[in-house]
Order: C-alpha cells, then structure tokens, then sequence
C-alpha cells in the first residue's frame, strides 16, 4: 500500500503543476474496511514493477450501486499513475481487464478514482494549469498509454474558469435582480448549526437534481457524510447555498474555496506542523471550485441558476477571490455551458472518460494483485 500510494511523488517529481493529495485520504479513500464507498463495490490493486522498481499502479473497481442504478456491467479503472512505458501501462490494465471478466463485467470505463461522484477523467487539455480542488491532473503521455491499450472515447467533461466577476452579461444581471425582488423565492446560506438536517437536504437535491445527468450515480448516506466532512473542514457557508422556491428547495449551489495551494506545501502530510502551515497560510487560497450548481426539473425553466449564480459571484467577488472554475460539465451539457457563457466563463480544461467492451478474450497476462 506504501508503494502504491508513494508512487505519485516520483511520477511527478519536479512538474509545477501537480498538487500532492494527503496520504491520509488516499489510505482512507482505498480502504474497504474504512471507506463507506465499498459497502456496495469492490476493488483490486495493482502494482507493475520493473525490477525491483514500481513503474506504475492502477485500480480495478465493480461498483455494482452504480450497476444496478444504470443497468449495466460495465467495471472500471481507476489510480492510475504509470511511468512513459507502454509495456508496463499494457499489463497493468490487462490485470485490471481480466479481473472484470472474471467479475462477469462486459466493458470497462475510467478513470473513475472511484466513480463520478469523486475524481473523474483524464486530463486532455490544460496541463499548463495546477488542477482545482477535487480535480484530478496527470502527465500529457497518459492519453497515448491509455489509448494504445484499446480504450475509446466515452465523454469528454470541461472545466470553465472564470477571472474577472464583474464581466458578466447585462442579461444575467437583470434576470437575477427580478428574481430576488419576487417574495416567494428565497436564498439562503448553508447552516453550520444543523449540520446534519442540511446534509440531508442537500443529499435529497443531489439524488433528485443530477439523476438525469450523464454518469450519475445515487450517493449513498454514507458517502454524503463522508463528504461533508471534507466540506465541514474546508467550506464556507457563505458559499454554499440553497434555492427555495414557496419554501420548497428547490436548488443547490455549492462552491469551495481552492484550497490546493495549501495542499501544494503540505506535499502529502497533515500533522501538527501541517495545521500551523494551514492556519497561517489562508490568504494564499485566491479561488474557489464550483462543486455543485443544480434544480429541481420543475423549477429549471424560471431563470433560477442565474439568480444562484449572481448571488455567489457577488459573495465571492466580495471576499477578494480572483478566480473561479466551474467543473467538470460534460461537454454536451448546453444549458450549464450557456449559464456559464453568460457569465463570462471560458472553457480551459478537458478531460476524457473511456469505455473499452472486454469481450471474451483470453486472460494475456499473468498478474498477482
């Protein structure tokens, strides 16, 4: 496990970009017993060595809630990390391939580090910029190392960014004023005080909101606790909100701050030395991530994602935040793309999810897990 969660740190051994997650939360992330994630999914990992040196990893994943949910049996891949070597990517992804044949699994997708409701893609387009919170990042080669083991294009998912908050269309500015002077719709912040009754609201939203949506998966309770943790440490209130429409919500917006320049110094470690560094270093967090931005389908045609919209940018512009990324939508997702448009976004990264049918082929490879 050492070996399989170290191996980033010489992967990208002097690239600027690429921010080092926390151990901690790789460990917990990839631990059955510790993870809600895999009540309902399984997993084996991968190591490829050269030698006595380890070149590359991966992750093959049945996750049979998002099975169920869509009707397939589709496995997937995920943590994959590799040095420039096609031999070493060829047989990390034939374990993974033969193990969801085994696992009666008809097509494989990833990355999914996990599934889509966590780090999803890889990375296309943008290398030049540090990824957002959240956001995964890797090496330009890994498309070719992916692609020469057979895996074809599914979606391609955008991150837009915004910097400047005041270059937003007329258009939006009056729509948003109309709607906040209407009586019955309201907006109100994220309360900390009922943690767990706006954890449920905004379970229920998210369940209901993006069911539709491409690559959805139901979160479980367990992983929505999970998450609001992380979000317990890192968000702000005023950032996250929810749309009521005749005291029914019918929305949710949420944004994070960018807290990756403070990961960046952490490379890794969160000990006593870590929270002094993050303590003493907020001001050095100059963005936010818009996580979640979504309606009720019944309340999607009013013009109330420019309401939410308007409200957040002025909260963020007023908090001296100089940048904003919106992500990941997928690139067929007119409607959100428009509503960023209006708001004087640009579309700056891409990433691929891929899909490969496994066939009944021989296993190629003799792989121990």
């Amino acid at each position: 496990m050492s070996a399989f969660v170290d191996l980033p740190w010489e992967i990208y051994e002097g690239n600027e970009n690429w921010v080092p997650p926390l151990k901690l939360r790789v460990r917990r992330l990839l631990d059955p017993s510790r993870h809600p994630f895999w009540k309902l999914s399984e997993r084996v990992l991968f190591l490829a060595r050269r030698d006595s040196e380890v070149v590359g990893r991966i992750a093959g994943i049945v996750d049979h809630n998002a099975n169920r949910f869509r009707n397939e049996k589709t496995g997937a891949w995920g943590f994959f990390e590799c040095r420039e070597d096609t031999r070493a990517a060829a047989a990390l992804f034939g374990a993974v391939e033969a193990w969801a044949r085994r696992k009666g699994m008809t097509h494989l997708r990833g990355p999914l580090n996990p599934s889509t409701n966590y780090e999803t893609g890889l990375l296309i387009e943008g290398f030049q910029y540090p990824p957002a919170i959240m956001m995964p990042y890797n090496p330009p080669y890994y498309l070719d190392l992916v692609e020469s083991c057979g895996f074809q294009k599914e979606k391609d998912l955008v991150a837009l960014l915004i910097v400047n908050f005041d270059q937003v269309s007329d258009r939006l500015t009056r729509l948003a004023d109309r709607l906040r002077s209407k009586p019955y719709i309201t907006i109100r912040p994220f309360s900390k005080k009922d943690f767990r009754q706006e954890i449920r609201i905004m379970t229920e939203l998210y369940r209901d909101v993006w069911s539709e949506n491409w690559g959805f998966v139901p979160i479980t309770d367990g992983e929505a606790q999970e998450f609001y943790k992380i979000m317990r440490w890192i968000g702000d209130p005023e950032l996250t909100v929810f749309i009521y429409c005749k005291n029914d919500p019918a929305g949710i917006a949420m944004i994070l701050p960018d807290i990756n320049p403070l990961l960046k110094r952490l490379n890794g470690t969160l000990g006593l030395q870590g929270l002094l560094r993050v303590m003493l270093r907020r001001n050095e967090i100059k963005g936010v991530r818009g996580m979640l931005f979504g309606l009720r389908k019944r309340y999607q045609r009013m013009g109330l994602p420019f309401l939410a919209f308007d409200h957040l940018r002025r909260i963020a512009w007023g908090k001296n935040y100089q940048y904003a990324e919106f992500g990941w939508i997928a690139e067929d997702n007119e409607a959100a793309h428009h509503l960023e448009r209006e708001g004087g976004a640009r579309a700056y990264k891409r990433y691929r999810v891929f899909i490969k049918p496994l066939g009944n082929s021989q296993d190629h490879y003799t792989a121990v897990p």
